[in-house]
């Protein structure tokens, strides 16, 4: 391939890129085209982006990106994920693929990049483990309201006892 197309190419695949600050590797050689479009498909419902690429390629589309160091140390063609929700998110789904072995046995995550740092695949499943943004933010908004709830209840507690004596009172006489 002629330099003039790599520089094509990787421009191309920067612009698809641009905007993306984590991603999770996976290696998806010798999955059919029927896995392949059931694949996608799952991953599109999800709105997560797939695109399969030559590490040499991506190497140069990222250079001097937040990208480049999952691309380091690697060698052939990788899938690269990314979108979601948040990264937890998609880390999850990836997981979650990779364990799926009846449907894609093909499948399995490389590792990846979040913040910068470059993900091993052992990292990518202890990710996957940690809660996504939905459930921190329910865990944060069950401790906000956590102590209002507390104190409407202490403050009605003795007010509903008062006007049940006082209700009591009332029907005796």
């Amino acid at each position: 391939m002629s330099k003039f197309v790599k520089d094509l190419l990787s421009r191309d695949l920067a612009g698809r890129l641009d905007g993306v600050t984590d991603c999770v590797l996976a290696d998806v050689i010798g999955m059919d085209a029927i896995t392949s479009t059931d694949l996608r498909k799952r991953l599109r419902e999800k709105g997560i982006g797939m695109m399969v690429i030559k590490n040499s390629l991506a190497r140069r589309a990222t250079e001097g990106t937040s990208l480049a160091p999952a691309f380091e140390g690697i060698e052939g063609s990788h899938a690269v994920l990314w979108g979601s929700e948040d990264f937890v998110t998609l880390v999850k789904e990836v997981t979650e693929l990779d364990k799926d072995s009846a449907a894609f046995e093909k499948f399995e995550a490389r590792g990846g990049v979040m913040d910068g740092e470059q993900l091993t695949p052992e990292r990518v499943k202890e990710i996957s483990k940690w809660p996504s943004r939905a459930e921190q933010l329910s865990l944060l908004v069950g401790q906000i309201l956590g102590p209002g709830a507390n104190l409407a209840a202490q403050l009605a507690g003795p007010g509903g006892r008062l006007a049940g004596q006082i209700k009591q009172l009332g029907e005796k006489e």
